[in-house]
Formats: C-alpha cells, structure tokens, sequence
C-alpha cells in the first residue's frame, strides 16, 4: 500500500490552515510515519504535482490523501478521520469526524 498525501500552499507562499491542522494531529498521533509521499499542491502553478494529482481524482480542496493498493484502484479520502479510520485502522470518535464536516469551513478549495 502507498499513501500520499497532498498539502496545498497558498500563491502567496503561506501554507493551507487545514493542512497544518491536519499534519498537527498525525504528528501528534504517530501517524506520518505510515504516509509514503507528501506532494505540495502550490495554488501558483497549476502544473504542480499536487495539482494535476488533485484534477487527475476530481478533488477540490486540500488535504488530502491518495491510497493505492496492489491491483486496486486508488482511493481518495478528503476527510481526516475517515481516513484514519478506514485506512490507518484506528479508532475515532463520531464527536471527532461530525466536528470535522462541521468545521469544513477552513478547508482550502484548490
């Protein structure tokens, strides 16, 4: 299995608010060490990496993360919790994915 994860920076050269609140937990949790490739989706140049990874799985707002599985299509998750769940098999609270969708306000739309 490989995991990316795709963070974006803004034109100005500032990093998404989400994504370091994002990056925060996983470091917090012992999670980065599971993520195979961090790709930068730079708001400036629509030919980034984390760009055409982003038009390539029809994703409009950042992070996110790509998880490829032998033989399997790629699947894309936009939500943090479900992510950790689903993919990295730990526990979560309904509290702490509702708090999520509910804060989905400072998501960055790419």
């Amino acid at each position: 299995m490989k995991i990316t994860l795709v963070k974006k920076v803004f034109a100005d050269g500032s990093p998404c608010k989400k994504c370091g609140e994002v990056e925060q937990k996983m470091r917090d949790a012992g999670q980065l060490e599971q993520i195979d490739q961090t790709v930068i989706a730079y708001e400036a140049d629509p030919q980034s990496e984390g760009m055409l990874l982003a038009a390539q799985h029809s994703v409009d707002r950042a992070p996110f993360f790509i998880v490829e599985r032998d033989n399997e299509p790629a699947e894309v998750y936009t939500v943090y919790f479900k992510f950790v769940k689903d993919v990295l098999n730990q526990k979560t609270t309904e509290d702490e994915e509702i708090q999520e969708i509910m804060n989905d306000v400072d998501l960055d739309f790419l």
